[in-house]
């Protein structure tokens, strides 16, 4: 099923090796783990070596959050060094993002391809727009909610997140961006946040694909590939301070549409895989 003629495969590592430069730019570019562009990316690369439709999804989710966990480190640390980061946001997002992350994996154990795919798109979607046409008199608060609230914010970041297999920066974005924090504070407190999505999701869809391991190509822990990981990993991480730093020097307009031209882009993917 998984063989494949030694010039398609090279052609294979050359574009994962690619889509890994571009997603350590994206990662320290708006705050996130590029997992929007690592799924799109895999999706293609696993569905040309055959793997079944039903589990495809979930190994893109899964190997794009193991992929994310040295990236994201590598890019909090690059937006620590600024000073922007909101560290008491962080600290009280930790746990529920974790518990959320949790139940988008145990979800990945039964859930169709179709749901992943429709996250993707619908989320993608709707980050997207607020970017484009939002405006900065949109808020939902001149300041950040209680603490409860915003524990909410943060289980359902980890959940959407831990579905979709970006690694929930661009949902931490847009949160703090309608409560009034600037968007260079939010996509480096964001780049804090996928740290720990990113180590528990791929612990949970290492766990969740366990049971359909046959279905596997090789080289693979449940829901993650570790050829996808080894390839992508080092690069993206090595590129992601560039991104950080660049996004820095960027106007704030110029970064939001930027972001959400990117997400757009992505969503429209994955809408139009679900009619095709």
């Amino acid at each position: 099923m998984f063989g494949v003629p030694l010039t398609e495969l090279a052609l294979l590592v050359v574009a994962i090796l690619a889509g890994g430069l571009i997603t350590g730019v994206l990662a320290g570019l708006f705050g996130i783990g590029g997992g929007a562009v690592v799924v799109p990316v895999l999706y293609e690369v696993f569905r040309i070596i055959g793997v079944p439709e039903e589990v495809r999804m979930q190994l893109c989710v899964g190997t794009s959050l193991a992929i994310m966990a040295p990236t994201t480190f590598g890019s909090y640390r690059a937006h620590l060094a600024s000073g922007a980061v909101l560290k008491g946001v962080l600290r009280l997002w930790i746990v529920p993002v974790v518990v959320g992350v949790g139940a988008g994996s145990l979800i990945a154990v039964f859930a169709p391809s179709a749901l992943f795919r429709g996250v993707f798109a619908v989320v993608g979607s709707l980050i997207a727009l607020k970017m484009l046409l939002g405006r900065d008199s949109w808020r939902l608060g001149s300041d950040l909610p209680s603490r409860p609230v915003l524990a909410g914010y943060g289980f359902f970041t980890g959940l959407a997140s831990s579905l979709m297999g970006i690694s929930g920066g661009s949902l931490c974005t847009v949160v703090l961006t309608l409560y009034g924090k600037t968007l260079h504070q939010a996509v480096a407190t964001s780049a804090g946040v996928t740290v720990p999505i990113s180590i528990a999701g791929t612990i949970g869809y290492m766990l969740a694909g366990l049971p359909q391991q046959a279905l596997m190509p090789p080289l693979t822990i449940g829901f993650v590939s570790l050829i996808g990981f080894a390839l992508m990993a080092p690069v993206s991480t090595l590129v992601a301070g560039f991104g950080a730093r660049l996004a820095h020097g960027m106007a704030k307009r110029h970064l939001e549409i930027a972001f959400g031209l990117f997400l757009l882009a992505m969503a429209l993917r994955f809408a139009v895989s679900l009619i095709w």
